[in-house]
C-alpha cells in the first residue's frame, strides 16, 4: 500500500452539478442507483459499506439541498477515485474543494462541508479497483465566480457573470475585478427547464418521446442524425428557452451596452449555439470542467495563504 502524507494531502475539485459531476479532469452523470446485492451489469459500480451503486446512469432530480441524501456522497467517492485513477493511486490523503450556488454558499457551506467529511476514511472499491482514501478537510467555494477566480484581471469595468448548470442559473456582479456580495442571484432556470421544454414541444407537435441523448446532442453540438422537422422543434425550443435566460438577465439589470456578459457552466453551449448576441460583449467559457478546476485554484491559493506545502 502507498505511504499516505496527511502533511500535503491531493487537492481534488468537484463540481457537484445536477446534470453532471465535474473534476478538474472528468465528467459523469449525476446518477446513482443502489443494490444489495451485486448488479448484472457492473459498468461504472461502487461498492461501499456492503452496498452496491451504478453511477452515472441517470440524471439526479433537481434538489435545493444536496444533503438530502447519501447520493452525493457517493459520487464524491467516485469523482475522487476517477481522479486517483488519473494519478495511478489506490491509497490517498484527500482535501476536498466543493461549491454551492451563489446565494446559498453562506447558509449550507457548514452543512455541506460535515456532509462531504461525515467520515475521516473511506474504503471503497470502483470499477473493480479497491482505493483507501483519508478526508484531511474541505473548502466551500460559490459556483460560477471559481471558473473565472484565475482570470479576474480581466474583469475590468462592469461585468456579469452567468453560470448556467443543469438546476439553476447563478448571476454574479464582478466590478473591476472585485465580486460584489450584494449583486449576487441564482434561479431554478437551468439546462433541465431546457429539457422539459424540448420534450414538451415534440410530444404537442408529433406526439412522440425522443431520448434525451439526442435531446443532448443536438443541445451540445447544435445538430443531431435525426430527422429535420424534430431537429427544428428542438432547435426552436432551445432558441426559446436561451430567449428566456436573456430576459430573466435583463431583470437583473444586463444590458450589454455598459456590461460584459461572461457565461460559464454547461449551459453555455446553449447560448453559443441558440443565442442572439454581440460576439464582442459576451464571452463564453464552454470549459465544463472549468469550475472544479477553479475549486482547485482557490484552495491552493487558500493552503499557501495559511503556510500550508502543496
Amino acid at each position: 500500500m502507498t505511504l499516505i502524507n496527511t502533511n500535503n494531502p491531493i487537492i481534488i475539485g468537484i463540481d457537484h452539478g445536477y446534470g453532471n459531476i465535474k473534476t478538474a479532469h472528468c465528467c459523469f452523470k449525476t446518477g446513482v442507483a443502489a443494490y444489495n446485492k451485486e448488479p448484472t451489469f457492473k459498468n461504472d459500480l461502487l461498492v461501499y459499506d456492503g452496498r452496491f451503486y451504478t453511477i452515472g446512469e441517470e440524471h439526479k432530480e433537481f434538489i435545493p439541498d444536496k444533503m438530502t441524501d447519501s447520493d452525493y456522497y457517493i459520487l464524491t467517492l467516485a469523482a475522487v477515485a476517477r481522479e486517483l485513477n488519473i494519478r495511478k493511486l489506490t491509497s490517498a490523503s484527500v482535501h476536498l474543494a466543493a461549491g454551492l450556488p451563489l446565494t446559498w454558499v453562506s447558509e449550507q457551506k457548514d452543512s455541506f462541508r460535515a456532509y462531504l467529511l461525515q467520515n475521516e476514511a473511506a474504503d471503497f472499491s470502483f470499477r473493480g479497483v479497491e482505493y483507501h482514501v483519508e478526508f484531511t478537510g474541505a473548502d466551500i467555494f460559490p459556483q460560477g465566480f471559481s471558473a473565472v477566480a484565475d482570470r479576474l484581471r480581466e474583469f475590468k469595468g462592469t461585468n456579469m457573470l452567468c453560470d448556467i448548470g443543469n438546476g439553476t442559473m447563478n448571476v454574479m456582479y464582478i466590478n473591476e475585478c472585485r465580486p460584489i456580495q450584494r449583486k449576487c442571484f441564482t434561479e431554478k432556470y437551468g439546462t433541465h427547464q431546457c429539457m422539459l421544454a424540448v420534450r414538451e414541444s415534440l410530444m404537442r407537435q408529433f406526439g412522440v418521446a425522443v431520448d434525451d441523448a439526442v435531446i443532448e446532442r443536438v443541445i451540445r453540438f447544435g445538430t443531431a442524425d435525426i430527422g429535420e422537422k424534430y431537429k427544428t422543434a428542438i432547435t426552436e425550443a432551445a432558441t426559446e428557452y436561451v430567449a428566456g435566460i436573456f430576459r430573466r438577465l435583463r431583470e437583473h439589470e444586463y444590458d450589454p451596452e455598459l456590461m460584459r456578459l461572461y457565461v460559464v457552466g454547461g449551459g453555455s453551449c446553449l447560448i453559443k449555439n441558440f443565442g442572439e448576441y454581440e460576439k464582442g460583449r459576451v464571452i463564453i467559457n464552454d470549459d465544463i470542467c472549468a469550475t472544479a478546476k477553479g475549486y482547485e485554484l482557490l484552495a491552493t491559493q487558500k493552503r499557501q495563504k495559511k503556510g500550508g506545502i502543496v
